[in-house]
Formats: structure tokens, sequence, C-alpha cells
């Protein structure tokens, strides 16, 4: 597992250090992650239960967010878009994280 260097943690969730080994591990985590979509898209916020997949053990995702539940996840979403569109005057996520992480 790939962790955003930056990585954004929503308000609710407890003990981040924790979920994160547990992710890394692939042990049972209850929340929701937001992700670097490998296609065109920007991002995706799926449940951490995806993670233990087989695909994910070889195509790991980069995690950026960490959320309780799914309407914190789009908070987050929010948040970083917001961001974005203050420091370069567009919506493309992708280019912008990379460059934050960058720095």
């Amino acid at each position: 597992m790939k962790f955003y260097k930056y990585l954004y943690i929503g308000d609710t969730v407890t003990n981040p250090q924790k979920i994160k080994w547990k992710l890394k591990h692939h042990a049972g985590v209850q929340v929701y992650v937001i992700t670097i979509a490998p296609h065109a898209d920007q991002l995706e916020i799926f449940h951490s239960a995806y993670l233990k997949q087989m695909y994910y053990r070889y195509h790991p995702p980069i995690i950026v967010g960490i959320a309780s539940n799914y309407q914190e996840a789009v908070q987050i979403i929010l948040k970083i878009t917001q961001e974005c569109v203050d420091a370069t005057g567009n919506c493309n996520l992708k280019e912008y994280l990379k460059c934050k992480a960058k720095e």
C-alpha cells in the first residue's frame, strides 16, 4: 500500500497510524479510502474491504485520504478540490497532488 505524503484524514477517524498499518497488512478495517484513479478519472472513493482483493496486492493504489464514512470522504474531496482551485485556478486534482508532494 502506498500513502500520499500529506495524507488527508477525516475528522472522525481515530488512530490513523493503526488504520494505516491495517491497510498495509490487508487486515480488516471499516473505513473509506480516497485514491488517485489509475485512468482518466481524478480521484476514487471506495471501502477499504476492496483492498483485500488479490489485484490490489500487485497493483497497490496511492491512498490520499482516509475517512470513517462515505460523506466524510466526499467532504475530503471537496477540501482537496477547493485547495486545488485556490492554488492553481483549475480542477486538475492529480497534477495538484503530484506537485504538492514534490514540495
